[in-house]
């Protein structure tokens, strides 16, 4: 029988695609949902997968949750849409589920925990050169989202520490793109969405080393079966692409701005559009990462960033969740 895969977070759009990665593998598979309310929705979409419910901000259904798992896949983790009030309520759930998760895997005697971090727990502070997994991002010098990436890291290798009967592995993404597997669009594909959408008089100047999704889906297996990823993070971006770049891809099925915005229309903006106050936080910076660690020692590899953008627009579009856009 198929070693049993514990997924946090079945309803996410990353736990979706890793879902499915296991399930097409040929493990069986266990994911955990918020409310029963939810199982329904991903039992509809992931058929072949056994859904508990478990919540990140309780203790209860995590030991039923484990129980007989090989693997764990903790991907489950609070993605904001703009800027918090108060960075506690990024920072408490994302430690204290990452804690939670971990705690239950080990008392149950689970043999590999694989945890989704990101690149903003790198990056912070260390903008303006090539950076790897041996840099970690200054919390004094990031924002709510940033830091609460840092910290719940930080807390999954202090606890493996203290733990060594439990294998620890960390995957950092960047920006995800890909395609969306049901009618709900989450924060990372948000960019696109809105070019889409149209209403934009142009596009913002900013920089992201993006990951697609189903590339990413393929890094957590690899993570989880390679016996040298223990003790490992990696990082999962390719090259910088700017939203222009973005844009002028998109252009070649859809129409959609291309025009660079200057930054100090994008700054005025901001004093009445929330998503513009999002993005004044990230212009001028050029996420600059290497996945060179991840290509060596899981043998992996990404698709061209052009496919995973067209591929996320359509998808978009499937789910009608812009308006039917005007062909190119």
């Amino acid at each position: 029988m198929s070693d049993l895969v514990l997924v946090t977070g079945a309803s996410g759009y990353v736990a979706g695609h890793v879902i499915q990665e296991l399930l097409g593998q040929g493990y069986r598979v266990r994911g955990t949902v918020r409310s029963a309310a939810r199982a329904a929705d991903v039992a509809a979409l992931l058929p072949g997968v056994e859904l508990v419910e478990a919540d990140l901000g309780a203790d209860a259904g995590w030991d039923a949750a484990v129980t007989g798992c090989r693997y764990v896949l903790h991907t489950a983790s609070p993605f904001p849409a703009g800027v918090p009030e108060h960075e506690d309520e990024l920072i408490r759930p994302a430690v204290d589920g990452t804690l939670r998760v971990l705690r239950a895997a080990a008392a149950a005697g689970v043999e590999r925990v694989v945890v989704t971090s990101s690149i903003a727990a790198i990056q912070g502070g260390n903008e303006g050169r090539l950076l790897t997994e041996a840099d970690w991002s200054d919390t004094a010098r990031c924002d709510a989202y940033a830091k609460s990436k840092t910290l719940a890291e930080r807390a999954a290798w202090d606890f493996a520490a203290e733990h060594p009967e439990i294998e620890l592995a960390v995957i950092n993404p960047g920006m995800i793109i890909g395609p969306i597997l049901r009618a709900e669009a989450g924060t990372s594909v948000d960019g696109i969405r809105a070019l889409l959408a149209g209403g934009m008089p142009g596009v913002p100047r900013l920089n992201f080393a993006a990951v697609d999704v189903r590339d990413l889906a393929v890094a957590h297996r690899l993570a989880m079966e390679t016996p040298g990823a223990v003790n490992n993070r990696y990082i999962c971006a390719g090259a910088a692409i700017s939203f222009p770049e973005l844009a002028r891809i998109l252009a070649q099925r859809y129409r959609v701005p291309t025009r660079a915005l200057p930054d100090w229309l994008v700054r005025l903006s901001a004093l009445v559009n929330p998503d513009a106050r999002t993005a004044v936080r990230y212009l001028g910076r050029k996420e600059t990462v290497s996945a060179d660690k991840a290509r060596h020692d899981l043998n992996w590899t990404m698709r061209p960033v052009a496919d995973s953008v067209l591929d996320t627009a359509d998808s978009l579009v499937r789910f009608a969740l812009v308006p039917a856009p005007q062909p190119a």
